[in-house]
């Protein structure tokens, strides 16, 4: 008989295999039905496993936030991965141009220094690399603001080893809104950054094949424009209290959460559980949103708000009649998955309760082999 979940030690880390899947193929049959290519962004869970899952179910390639996650990857035996942020520094190439030789990497762009440097790499071992540029819309980090792009790509293209693919952009500030009329409005801002760059270009004679956003939240939105070649949202494979919090899906679709045990009960409106911000972490999203309330949402039970947390334990206020108790392990939905699914070297995977699989997070820095690091390093 499988052991069950409440069986567990804690903290321990779900994921509720039949949740996760069901996501996986509702964000690929979107992208099928709206014509859009899907290239999810691997840094929500940073696993191979749930890769593979992924492919199973339809996408044409990753998009990468780390040199990890892609070596990963193409041990794997994926082919096509995109890299999310420009790459610098002739150790971090000297990884990049390796991996050239075994998939296609696509590198991306917002500024001549980076370029420079990967055009010199380049330029020695004889390779050609493919590259997107990265607009701005609006959440002013990486990119250059549309109306740039025809400069932009005009200087690039006097590298010879650098050969321009298409744009593209990330709506991140849409963590900072509060409801689905802000993501919207934060969906409108990203299409038509992207049709103002493409706009540009073209009228300037450069071929632009890739036109390239993600946001899990926005993604529905911005797949009903027919500018958008291609969709790169992350969360989705797990979602979470933000999520929740914005409006783009319901409490019953989130896939990832912490198993933690009430250890105390110092107060009548208060308990301690042996979960912390090493398991759920301290943000409320990537970008500040203010709509939550605690650091993460206590599944089954609407009257425990998680208030605060140190490393190894929190405090859960009891704001009305609750059957939690000590001795009684809680479910937490962590306001940002993508976080809380870094903090471990493996997910329990289980159906109905009952433990089906071990699913590793094996695309972290720190999850690599030791003995072969220390090898490497050190000699």
């Amino acid at each position: 008989m499988r052991m069950r979940i409440e069986q567990l030690t804690t903290p321990n880390f779900l994921v509720d295999l039949d949740k996760l899947e069901e996501n996986i193929k509702d964000m690929a049959k979107m992208c099928r039905e709206k014509g859009k290519k899907l290239c999810p962004m691997v840094k929500t869970h940073k696993s191979a496993a749930i890769a593979a899952l992924q492919a199973e179910f339809g996408i044409e390639g990753f998009l990468i936030g780390t040199i990890d996650e892609a070596e990963m990857l193409i041990q794997q035996g994926f082919k096509e991965l995109v890299l999310a942020y420009p790459i610098a520094g002739q150790e971090n190439i000297t990884r990049v141009l390796a991996m050239e030789e075994k998939a296609h990497i696509i590198l991306s762009l917002d500024g001549l220094a980076a370029a420079e440097q990967l055009e010199a790499a380049l330029a020695e071992s004889g390779k050609v690399m493919d590259y997107l540029i990265i607009i701005d819309c609006g959440l002013h980090r990486f990119g250059i603001e549309p109306k740039q792009v025809s400069f932009l790509a005009q200087q690039l293209s006097a590298f010879k080893h650098l050969r321009f693919k298409g744009i593209a952009t990330h709506p991140g500030q849409v963590y900072g809104k509060s409801d689905m009329a802000g993501v919207t409005e934060v969906a409108e801002a990203e299409v038509t950054a992207l049709k103002t760059a493409s706009r540009i270009l073209t009228e300037a004679g450069i071929r632009v094949e890739v036109i390239a956003t993600g946001s899990t939240p926005t993604a529905p939105l911005v797949g009903e424009d027919d500018t958008v070649t291609t969709l790169r949202p992350g969360n989705y494979v797990y979602y979470d209290a933000i999520q929740v919090a914005l409006g783009v899906v319901p409490i019953e679709k989130c896939a990832l959460t912490v198993l933690a045990t009430v250890i105390s009960q110092p107060q009548e409106d208060l308990l301690i559980m042996d979960a912390g911000s090493k398991c759920l972490g301290l943000d409320k999203g990537a970008h500040g949103v203010a709509l939550l309330t605690g650091y993460g949402m206590v599944k089954g039970h609407p009257e425990l708000i998680v208030e605060s947390l140190s490393e190894e334990v929190g405090k859960i206020r009891v704001t009305g009649p609750t059957t939690a108790t000590v001795g009684d392990k809680l479910e937490i939905i962590p306001n940002h998955a993508c976080a809380t699914a870094n903090m471990t070297n493996y997910l329990v995977g289980y159906r109905q309760g009952k433990i089906e699989d071990v699913i590793a997070v094996d695309a972290r820095g720190s999850s690599r082999d030791v003995s072969k690091m220390y090898s490497l390093l050190v000699g």
